[in-house]
């Protein structure tokens, strides 16, 4: 029985990866998909040369993200150093709450996340990883409220004034969920203009932060964004820190997407004064490739804001008078117990490739994207408008050649929105996708 679960282990793994797929999927409607994939669950179980088939027909009908063509998500493509990380993972699951059940995997996620807060500018600090850049971005939330108003923790919302939470109009959403799930309320959001290129504008930050005063709120929390979602805009964050000095706020840089610039000399510039922030959403399994999911909050404090916040001193887990160093127990920095291992890929991928190798990841992800655009700017027909996107998006998808991503914003209509970071990729590619538009939306 051992031998054929393992059999079934590695075919999977090979046939998500190896196998040479010529389409980024195979679409089926979800009344048809869900026939072919028998997903009933019965009384008995079935012999494994069915069960192997299964395992196919799941390879065979997922989209496939680590194909070069997959551009509709701010993470493709695939590290195979990263990958064997995840694999180990599964496979010795553990929980990452204490030294005793997890030893290698508190030092290393002590030395990744160390290693991460040096590049933003920090000598000290804390940290943890996250399920996701929404977690991490409302832990850093939850964080600086508990640092405003610490009687929170124990006297609930009854004790605090209307707080007010500062934002851009081109932040991730996860804003307004944080602000919904912590009782803040997102009505107590305020959005701060951005520039035309998406960029937060300190003017009308320091404007918007003297209107919520005036109806009675009280400013406790700017969330910055380095890299945001649609355009890719990088905030100016020396300004804004500036305001947040002057104003004694907690600064939060969600920086999911574009921490990863702060491994390349060439572009690092565009998160120029990060290491003023409080604290940093930084998600490797983006622009770094490490695979879904590593997420981390990275944090100036050296006072244990993160787990002064969280503890809940767990008697059965967090024992003082065990026969080691209990400062290496930190999973009561948490609001989770159980907490899946998302250290060791990106430990295991950066060893293999070094700072110099993410380095050149992260350039030739920028290298590509201006061939793009000077590509676009060569070629006539590329400022579509109406229900073209939709259009073409479904084309594809039914057609498998490749899966880009498309939205509105402001008063513009749908747009296609390019990602370009898998390792995979080359001009050839970017090519592709531009003669692929037109092919597909030659008729309209």
């Amino acid at each position: 029985m051992e031998v054929h679960t393992t059999q079934c282990c590695i075919l999977m793994g090979c046939l998500c990866l190896f196998y040479p797929w010529s389409q980024v999927c195979e679409w089926r409607e979800p009344e048809e998909l869900a026939a072919l994939l028998d997903l009933e669950l019965r009384e008995n179980g079935e012999p494994q040369h069915q069960l192997l088939q299964r395992i196919r027909d799941v390879a065979k009908y997922s989209v496939k993200t680590n194909h070069p063509r997959f551009f509709n998500q701010l993470f493709a493509g695939v590290d195979y150093h990263a990958l064997t990380g995840r694999f180990l993972t599964e496979a010795l699951n553990t929980s990452q709450y204490t030294y005793e059940v997890a030893p290698v995997f508190v030092l290393m996620e002590d030395e990744v996340l160390s290693k991460l807060r040096s590049l933003v500018g920090w000598a000290e600090g804390d940290g943890i990883f996250c399920p996701g850049g929404t977690m991490s971005n409302m832990y850093a939330m939850n964080v600086a409220r508990y640092r405003a108003f610490p009687e929170v923790k124990l006297k609930g919302m009854w004790s605090l004034p209307r707080l007010a939470v500062f934002t851009s109009q081109q932040s991730h959403y996860s804003v307004m969920k944080a602000a919904a799930f912590q009782g803040i309320g997102t009505e107590n959001v305020f959005k701060v203009k951005v520039d035309d290129r998406g960029c937060m504008i300190p003017e009308d930050l320091g404007e918007t932060i003297e209107l919520a005063k005036s109806q009675g709120a009280v400013p406790f929390f700017v969330h910055a964004t380095s890299g945001t979602t649609v355009q890719g805009a990088f905030d100016p964050l020396e300004p804004i820190a500036d305001i947040c000095d002057r104003q004694g706020l907690w600064m939060h840089v969600d920086a999911a997407w574009g921490g990863s610039v702060l491994f390349s000399k060439e572009h690092k510039h565009l998160m120029r004064g990060v290491e003023r922030a409080d604290s940093v959403t930084w998600n490797p399994h983006k622009m770094m490739l490490t695979g879904l999911q590593c997420s981390a909050i990275l944090l100036k404090d050296t006072t244990h804001l993160l787990k002064h916040c969280h503890s809940a001193d767990a008697k059965y887990l967090f024992q003082q008078d065990k026969f080691y160093d209990t400062s290496l127990d930190t999973g009561d920095k948490s609001i989770q117990c159980g907490r899946k291992v998302d250290c060791l890929k990106l430990w295991l991928m950066w060893k293999a490739v070094g700072s110099k190798g993410l380095e050149e990841r992260v350039d030739r992800a920028f290298t590509h994207t201006r061939y793009l655009v000077e590509e676009m700017k060569r070629r006539e027909g590329f400022e579509l408008i109406g229900k073209v996107a939709p259009v073409i998006k479904e084309r594809m998808m039914k057609q498998g050649t490749m899966m880009l991503g498309y939205q509105p914003q402001g008063g513009r209509v749908n747009f296609f929105r390019m990602i370009v970071i898998s390792p995979q990729l080359s001009h050839q590619d970017m090519t592709f996708c531009l003669n692929e538009i037109e092919r597909l939306g030659s008729d309209l």
